[in-house]
């Protein structure tokens, strides 16, 4: 059996509500990839090892110009917006639907502990790639023996 969303010329309650239902995944409903404009924001994978911060943001189809990285303080926003706009040259059409992504990612970073200047980015196989090093002094120093005397 097949299901097919239609759509309703009436404004009664019912179509929305299964509008909705149908528009939604059937078992995640609270998907958090989805924004308030239901537009998809990338996942992210932050991993953490003793020399940096690694950030991975999922952005399948981006070329490394789409981005834009900023670091106000310690506040880190990535950035994107990508406009797919095909011209034709037929002046009436059906229909024609413009492609346009954009989303935004702030993580705050942690105080006194990144080396800001030395942020490394690059985006390869559909994965923007994030390196962030620690300071020196926020670097956990192995476990040393001390000798008694």
């Amino acid at each position: 059996m097949n299901l097919i969303k239609r759509n309703w010329n009436n404004s009664s309650v019912f179509p929305n509500l299964f509008d909705d239902f149908f528009n939604r995944e059937l078992f995640n409903w609270g998907n958090n990839n989805y924004s308030s404009t239901s537009t998809t924001v990338p996942s992210v994978n932050i991993r953490e090892n003793a020399d940096a911060y690694e950030v991975e943001v999922a952005a399948p189809g981006m070329e490394k110009n789409d981005f834009e990285i900023k670091l106000d303080g310690n506040l880190l926003t990535i950035s994107s917006s990508k406009e797919d706009n095909h011209e034709t040259e037929e002046g009436n059409y059906t229909r024609r639907e413009f492609s346009y992504q954009s989303f935004q990612r702030s993580f705050e970073l942690p105080r006194d502990v990144v080396d800001q200047e030395n942020i490394q980015a690059k985006y390869e196989n559909g994965l923007l790639l994030l390196t962030i090093p620690k300071k020196e002094t926020a670097k956990q120093k192995p476990p040393r023996l001390i000798e008694i005397s």
